[in-house]
């Protein structure tokens, strides 16, 4: 197998490979693959999927956005998942028995994930809710800084019980503007010791636990006038001052909030240059083939530290444990709430 990856992680236009995609997947600059909702249809297909791209490359990286709530790509054969923000809700009255769900919902997420044969979802997010952004809004814990560390921190805690590394974003916080990156560049204008005490906190009391970190499409020009995920001011503080020593994952390259960056060879070359070490590109094909024209001959060996190691739990033998009865049954009651 080999010892290291290329940088560029891609989509796939359904369920099934196509013989097109089969050819994208077998070129060296891939190293790694993407589901959303369009590419699931079941937990059992996604399975299938998964050992259908690793027939093409063995050593690729599978990945999904399973945060629960609005952020579920699947949804058939697995635990319908509350938002995080649900399981927050009764931190301040409830916090030890708050932070022992949200461990547990880590460890289930993990296990279903590792059971459908991916090795990573990009959870949890760790943005502080401010109450402005709507893209984010309930996807995040909390609006007070130390408990979105302590349910972050012990969500991270139940993935690596399932053998799961855990990839937090949005590196510094997204929770405090309230354009959506997918359409527009945001800009926060907080000076960075408010940035500091507040959305930093989670990622700073959480970034030795964490194998991975995806920063935001933002600009927060007290720091730096680059958005983060080009910002080498950014991805140095993660790295030196936080002493962050995982994956670096830019966001979608095609989002709006990225095309500031230039063509999508340029946003490439930016955010590599910048100290990410996985680009994703998707919804766009022909920015994908851009990207991977520009990034030939690089390779990265701190990918391969995210590749799901254990023997992979069944999907069906979930129900034997005790522990999945009790957590699937509390998050399905939390979800339908």
């Amino acid at each position: 197998m080999t010892q290291s990856l290329g940088p560029v992680m891609l989509d796939l236009d359904g369920p099934r490979l196509t013989h097109e995609e089969r050819e994208l997947l077998a070129r060296p600059e891939v190293g790694g693959v993407i589901l959303f909702a369009r590419n699931t249809e079941s937990a059992a297909q996604v399975r299938e999927l998964c050992s259908e791209i690793r027939r093409v490359r063995p050593e690729l990286l599978l990945a999904i956005d399973q945060e629960g709530g609005r952020v579920q790509r699947l949804r058939e054969g697995v635990t319908r998942l509350p938002a995080m923000g649900r399981l927050g809700r009764d931190f301040a009255a409830l916090p030890e028995v708050t932070v022992r769900l949200c461990q547990d919902t880590g460890w289930l997420l993990g296990m279903e994930m590792a059971a459908c044969g991916l090795d990573l979802s990009f959870a949890p997010v760790l943005d502080v809710d401010r109450g402005l952004s709507t893209v984010i809004g309930d996807r995040s814990f909390s609006g007070d800084p130390q408990a979105v560390a302590a349910m972050g921190g012990a969500f991270v805690e139940g993935l690596h019980e399932a053998g799961m590394v855990a990839v937090a974003k949005h590196f510094p916080g997204h929770g405090g503007v309230a354009a959506d990156s997918h359409h527009a560049l945001p800009v926060d204008e907080r000076p960075l010791d408010e940035l500091r005490a507040h959305d930093l906190v989670p990622f700073k009391e959480l970034a030795t636990r964490l194998g991975a970190v995806m920063p935001a499409h933002v600009v927060y020009p007290a720091f730096d006038p680059r958005p983060a995920g080009f910002s080498r001011a950014w991805l140095g503080l993660l790295r030196e001052s936080l002493g962050f020593k995982g994956v670096i994952f830019s966001d979608d390259l095609s989002m709006a909030g990225a095309r500031t960056a230039g063509t999508p060879a340029e946003r490439a070359q930016a955010a590599l240059a910048a100290g990410c070490d996985m680009l994703l590109v998707c919804n766009d094909r022909a920015a994908a083939l851009e990207v991977l024209d520009a990034c030939q001959g690089r390779v990265s060996r701190r990918l391969l530290k995210l590749r799901y190691a254990r023997a992979r739990p069944d999907l069906a033998a979930l129900g034997a444990l005790s522990r999945w009865r009790r957590v699937h049954a509390r998050l399905e009651a939390l979800a339908a709430h």
